[in-house]
């Protein structure tokens, strides 16, 4: 079996494109009842982006519509 240091080792080898598709598929198999553990600084930063949701001082864009950007922006329009 592989341990962590292989597989990033392994990883930092692939092109920036296949390393961020990596990225994603790693983080798309997170459960979501296993969030990861947060610093009282991201804690506060996610209240203060709320309220500001909440109050209608911000507004959200869909995920599918910043990953289809964020693809294009480094050359991955087709990846899913």
């Amino acid at each position: 079996m592989l341990d962590y240091e292989s597989v990033l080792s392994a990883a930092a080898q692939l092109s920036v494109a296949d390393r961020l598709r990596l990225i994603d598929e790693l983080a798309g198999s997170v459960p979501d009842d296993e969030p990861p553990t947060l610093s009282p600084e991201w804690l506060a930063e996610i209240e203060r982006r709320s309220a500001e949701i909440d109050t209608g001082a911000a507004s959200t864009v869909p995920w599918e519509e910043v990953r289809q950007r964020l693809q294009k922006k480094v050359g991955l329009d087709g990846a899913s």
